[in-house]
């Protein structure tokens, strides 16, 4: 808003100056461009601000969702996947109805309950549900490179819901992007997909459709509180899904199990998901959701060192190209939003 404010001033300073005819050239038309070339530059800096702090903020967002493959696949030790699921949400609920609580706030309008069911059902149900019954029979490096569409699903729904409209440069950069995920894909999986991919290609639309309602509502009100409240939405489907999961999966705590589970609950989905949806408000969805081409490679580095899977020694060329369509979906939506 402070960008809108500043460019009142400016707008007006500037017809005053057209308008002015020969006074312009006064010391008081003097001081009115000067006025006008300072309230311009000050609205530039405050949106470059804006623009840098968002991305930051995505790629943060980007890092700690990296990691939930890793994590899922450490809770699967001592989980099962509908356990690890509602014990995942009930954690991550637990969080947010303390930081709801602490600071006091209000239940949000009835109008955005709609939006806040999607995110829910989406963000904090569907992917991972979806994702960890993937997990059983895929690699988390075979799921993490085929989850790496979610950037241009992301970017599709954000057009169709939100109406924004990204230049030619970004839809050709992201669709460059996607190819060479699928393309890693195919050559990981020896030509043939695996049976989680079905799961994973769920998780891919109904993530997507979470991230675009997120990202919406995280305009209107603050990330963190989005990410709260669909979690809260989210706590009677947690409990249910616990109290049936549980006596029928075995439980068998390991170490790699509990720190698994944390992480997912409170690293992923909220942290995470606090950190995303602030990038996304301040750069747009489309711009934010091109940042998730890094997260395959991410996740391939986590795999390796974290669980010890090999690495195709296709992964760094396909990593250098991803990295460039990003620079070129950044680039491109910088300059849409700046112009």
């Amino acid at each position: 808003m402070k960008a809108d404010d500043s460019a009142i001033p400016h707008s007006t300073i500037a017809v005053a100056a057209s308008t002015a005819g020969p006074a312009a050239e006064s010391p008081a038309g003097s001081t009115t461009r000067t006025a006008t070339g300072t309230a311009g530059s000050t609205t530039r800096t405050t949106a470059g601000s804006a623009n840098r702090g968002g991305v930051v903020l995505a790629g943060l967002g980007v890092v700690a969702f990296s990691l939930t493959f890793p994590s899922t696949a450490w809770g699967l030790e001592s989980f099962g996947p509908w356990s690890l699921v509602a014990l995942r949400t009930l954690l991550a609920a637990a969080i947010a109805g303390a930081v709801l609580m602490a600071g006091r706030v209000p239940v949000p309008d009835r109008r955005h309950r709609p939006g806040l069911l999607v995110v829910a059902a989406g963000v904090v149900v569907g992917f991972p549900l979806l994702t960890t019954l993937a997990l059983q029979t895929s690699t988390t490096s075979h799921a993490a490179v085929v989850v790496g569409l979610l950037p241009l699903t992301t970017a599709v729904f954000s057009s169709l819901r939100t109406g924004a409209r990204p230049p030619r440069a970004f839809w050709v950069a992201a669709l460059a992007g996607a190819a060479v995920v699928i393309a890693f894909t195919v050559q990981q999986s020896g030509g043939a997909l695996s049976g989680g991919d079905l799961y994973l290609f769920g998780a891919l639309l109904v993530c997507a459709a979470g991230y675009t309602e997120g990202g919406r509502l995280a305009g209107i009100m603050p990330g963190w509180q989005v990410v709260g409240w669909a979690l809260i939405v989210s706590l009677p489907l947690a409990v249910a899904g616990a109290a049936i999961a549980l006596p029928l999966e075995p439980v068998r705590l390991t170490a790699h199990g509990v720190i698994g589970l944390v992480w997912v609950a409170a690293g992923s989905t909220f942290l995470g998901l606090y950190v995303w949806y602030r990038g996304m408000a301040e750069i747009g969805v489309p711009r934010a959701s091109q940042l998730q081409l890094a997260q395959p490679m991410l996740t391939l580095v986590w795999s390796f060192l974290v669980l010890g899977e090999k690495v195709s020694t296709a992964a760094p060329v396909a990593a250098i190209a991803v990295l460039v369509c990003i620079a070129v979906t950044q680039r491109a939506g910088r300059a849409r939003r700046t112009g």
